[in-house]
């Protein structure tokens, strides 16, 4: 069973950065399209960003620009690189593959507030 463990999270001023992390318990990353989502209180939770097998990326409008997702196959993890945060991104983030979701991580916080 894959477990997917979600850190970095924090609280941030607007226009602030943060790196979100994700670990697995196995080989997942290097075989599978990988995601990060987030869902905020009272919405569905909605993919913002993912990487394919292949490396190649996207993002979702509301993040272009200032987000962008890495992934190192060696150390078995993926990141999250989030800059000029705004209040609206204010949610909890959870990694994941695109498809036939794996069991969800506890999520990591992000709150952006001054």
């Amino acid at each position: 069973q894959v477990q997917l463990v979600e850190s970095g999270g924090g609280l941030v001023q607007p226009g602030g950065s943060l790196r979100l992390s994700c670990a697995a318990s196995g080989s997942v990353f290097s075989a599978n399209a990988m995601g990060w989502y987030r869902q905020a209180p009272g919405k569905q939770r909605e993919l913002v960003a993912y990487i394919t097998s292949g490396g190649r990326t996207n993002d979702a409008d509301s993040v272009k620009g200032r987000f962008t997702i890495y992934r190192d196959n060696a150390k078995n993890t993926m990141s999250l690189q989030m800059n000029s945060l705004k209040p609206e991104d204010t949610a909890v983030y959870y990694c994941n593959r695109l498809s036939g979701w794996y069991p969800w991580g506890q999520g990591t916080q992000v709150t952006v507030s001054s």
